[in-house]
């Protein structure tokens, strides 16, 4: 190896720890490129993007941000179809929400070896640290990742590799482990620390973490989804829906998607041709898409609620116009829901 480039391929989130991971590898004058997976569960670049709420938010993909930061090539991957297994069947079974953050993790790193192998790349990076995921990164989970994947010594944890057995790429002498690190627990105080003596002055918010999935919210909207249809399948648009709006469900057989604010109605416009749409004619409202089928007396109740939502709520009546994906629209007179009418109990 001493006449070879090494070079390693580093699986980048966009968050704070897989960027100082990758930099700690790079600092050795080892060439790094970046792996993102989209599963389509990735809260990058959604929501932020068009509530109000999140003005204050970049508006930009942070693993692409990072990967600039570095000076590094990102190599982004598309894993839609390959991920429906890793939800719907994990082996490790599911966080606190519908997360299946152990089973997730070594998929990946399992993609990420694919991929090093086939681009004769040397070993793995990921900015894991011992402690600070409840299901994924445990002293007792990380071993199995590295097994599970198949990447086992070939992956390095340079944030806190000091508190793991050396890996292939310190035995062989490739990174100086005295260089790399030993960061434990939840704390963000070290690799804050860290940031800041490689003269990072911005990144990614810390905490959260990347993936709807593990939000309480966006899991109940799921599993709705999958109560509703009768199975536990999802395409992309299903998916991308439950991260926008109001879902209401007055009935088993249909939910309406209510906008909240001007950007939500501008993302559901793109869906007008797929779902029956309803809005208000007489004064401001949303957008409200319509998933189910509906009788009359459904198609009223849904108005009425589209219409509680309207500028209008206190009026004795409100215009709504009605549009069936592939047929004309017609208005309807209806009485808003009295505000005083509990709606929580239909909140997904």
């Amino acid at each position: 190896m001493q006449n070879k480039q090494l070079k390693a391929v580093a699986l980048i989130s966009g968050g704070l720890d897989s960027m100082l991971a990758a930099k700690v590898v790079q600092e050795q004058g080892i060439h790094v490129e970046g792996i993102n997976f989209f599963t389509g569960f990735c809260v990058e670049g959604h929501t932020h993007a068009i509530r109000k709420k999140d003005q204050a938010k970049p508006k930009r993909n942070n693993a692409l941000w990072t990967a600039e930061q570095l000076g590094m090539k990102l190599h982004i991957v598309d894993i839609i179809e390959e991920y429906k297994q890793v939800l719907l069947h994990p082996r490790h079974g599911y966080g606190a929400n519908l997360n299946p953050c152990l089973d997730c993790k070594i998929f990946m790193v399992k993609k990420a070896l694919e991929w090093m192998e086939e681009h004769d790349f040397d070993f793995i990076i990921t900015g894991e640290v011992v402690g600070q995921r409840p299901m994924s990164q445990r002293a007792d989970t990380m071993p199995v990742v590295a097994n599970e994947s198949g990447a086992e010594d070939r992956l390095l944890r340079p944030l806190c590799a000091k508190n793991l057995p050396a890996t292939l790429p310190e035995r062989e002498g490739w990174v100086d482990r005295e260089k790399l690190h030993d960061f434990s627990g939840r704390t963000r105080k070290p690799q804050i620390a860290l940031a800041r003596e490689f003269g990072f002055e911005d990144w990614a918010t810390p905490a959260g973490g990347c993936c709807f999935l593990t939000d309480e919210v966006y899991s109940r909207k799921l599993a709705d989804l999958w109560q509703a249809q009768g199975h536990r399948e999802y395409e992309l648009d299903d998916i991308m829906l439950l991260k926008v709006g109001r879902h209401i469900r007055p009935a088993p057989h249909f939910k309406l998607i209510v906008g909240r604010e001007d950007g939500e109605n501008q993302f559901l416009e793109g869906y007008r041709k797929q779902f029956t749409a309803l809005r208000t004619v007489s004064c401001p409202g949303p957008l409200v898409l319509v998933d189910g089928e509906l009788g009359e007396d459904d198609l009223q109740l849904a108005a009425r609620i589209t219409a509680r939502y309207s500028k209008d709520r206190m009026a004795e009546s409100v215009t709504i116009s009605v549009t069936p994906p592939n047929g004309e629209t017609r208005e309807l007179q209806v009485a808003p829901l009295p505000p005083n009418q509990i709606l929580e109990e239909w909140m997904v």
